[in-house]
């Protein structure tokens, strides 16, 4: 794998090379923005408005849950990783590896610890996996996902397969539970579900196009699209853009780790 420094909207970026493929990885959040192919099509969302200040969490790509998703605890939505500056730590194993660390003096979190993420492209396929591990005295808990837009033609035509008798909460239903009989899940406005126990390979369908989902270490599978309603107030994304992105996120939230002093946990997305 080649690396290579880049600015990327005035955020430095890695850009990562393969023979068959290439991605872009912001520094801020430790987010891959884009990855393509050799056939030079975009496989990542990324929003036209999405903001690159240094603070603000960016609208598309990966982004890194960690240590809380969504406001299921006391720390702001979906947690800090996605907000904070990484360390690029060079490549190992034909992965570049990212690192986020902690030293407990967070009042918000104090809890000593070292986040890892790392990206490779093997083949056509580009796996992200997030290691955490616990470097203080006592146990933490924390919940995690890869919150992974994933580029649609449309929307109203894209399907997702593979969840068919998983249960589900459905949190546009007021956190209710379902089950997935269906064998395919489509979008009809506003969609977010958060299916857990998922064993299954996943796969987009999008018209032509299908991309395969794979996910360890990671128990629950989170799906988002808001609809038009809801993406008309959303500021970093224009009036049309939920027509052309499906998030299916590789999460751990429904069930938090807990790690001990010492321990370390990972779970790793591919996809291709």
């Amino acid at each position: 794998m080649q690396t290579e420094s880049v600015s990327f909207r005035g955020t430095p970026c890695i850009r990562l090379q393969t023979e068959g493929a290439t991605a872009l990885v912001s520094l801020h959040g430790a987010q891959v923005l884009s990855w393509r192919l050799a056939d030079g099509r975009e496989r990542l969302f990324l929003s036209e408005r999405a903001v690159f200040d240094g603070n603000t969490a960016i609208r598309g790509g990966i982004p890194v849950i960690f240590p809380q998703f969504g406001e299921r605890g006391l720390l702001r939505k979906h947690g800090f990783a996605r907000n904070r500056s990484w360390t690029f730590a060079g490549v190992e194993g034909g992965q570049a590896v990212l690192a986020l660390s902690g030293d407990g003096s967070d009042a918000g979190w104090p809890h000593p610890f070292l986040a890892r993420l790392r990206i490779g492209l093997p083949g056509e396929r580009l796996q992200v996996a997030l290691e955490i591990g616990n470097t203080g005295t006592t146990p933490f808990a924390f919940t995690a996902a890869l919150h992974s837009y994933l580029r649609v033609d449309d929307i109203a035509h894209a399907a997702i397969e593979g969840l068919q008798g998983c249960d589900f909460e459905d949190s546009v239903n007021g956190d209710t539970l379902h089950r997935q009989h269906d064998y395919e899940v489509t979008f009809d406005g506003e969609t977010d579900r958060i299916y857990n126990d998922v064993v299954a390979p996943l796969a987009l369908l999008d018209g032509a196009h299908r991309l395969d989902i794979e996910q360890d270490g990671f128990g629950d599978v989170v799906v988002w699209n808001p609809g038009e309603h809801l993406c008309a107030r959303i500021a970093d994304l224009a009036s049309d853009e939920w027509r052309r992105f499906a998030c299916v996120e590789a999460g751990q939230v429904l069930q938090p780790v807990v790690l001990g002093p010492g321990e370390r946990w990972s779970g790793v997305q591919r996809l291709g």
